[in-house]
């Protein structure tokens, strides 16, 4: 089965703001998802975030960890925890074990029409192979913090991580 190269989407409308994740997310969109996370968190009016994983087939942990960036970056400017659409079960399975659930508010089908409809593909922003394995290293550690699980499931890549920064450093 030939899996669809990763994408990401946005909408924004009325103060909704919607990313849509499409095929295999992986580490190489983390830098769109950091810049769309930065973005979100200066965006005036903004009023609720949904992201919809309803088209992605995989999210890998990077990909993951962004999104998790995403929702610690408009926590404190919403009245309700960002919103996320999955409807497959992997997918599911994987943001109910890395504790998501605590951090956003866990859909498997859209309430109404969603601006999601309308989503426009997001430029990939390149990173370089510096750019991403710093990345790479704070997606992992923001999902480290959110959960027991999490901080052990990935303790051993964030040490390899910082163990090459500091030998590249020298």
């Amino acid at each position: 089965m030939l899996t669809e190269e990763g994408r990401i989407k946005a909408a924004f409308d009325s103060g909704v703001f919607v990313l849509k994740l499409c095929g295999d997310v992986r580490l190489t969109l983390c830098a769109t998802l950091d810049t769309q996370a930065q973005q979100l968190a200066q965006t005036p009016g903004l009023r609720a975030v949904i992201i919809d994983l309803r088209e992605a087939s995989n999210v890998d942990s990077t990909a993951l960890g962004f999104l998790a960036k995403v929702a610690m970056a408009v926590r404190s400017r919403l009245e309700q925890p960002p919103t996320i659409i999955a409807d497959n079960p992997d997918v599911r399975q994987m943001l109910d074990v890395m504790g998501f659930a605590r951090f956003f508010t866990l859909l498997s089908a859209p309430l109404c029409h969603s601006p999601a409809d309308d989503a426009e593909d997001l430029p990939e922003v390149q990173a370089d192979e510096g750019g991403l394995r710093e990345r790479i290293l704070e997606a992992h550690r923001i999902l480290m913090h959110m959960n027991e699980h999490n901080r052990e499931e990935f303790q051993p890549l964030v040490e390899m991580l910082e163990a090459q920064d500091t030998s590249t450093r020298h």
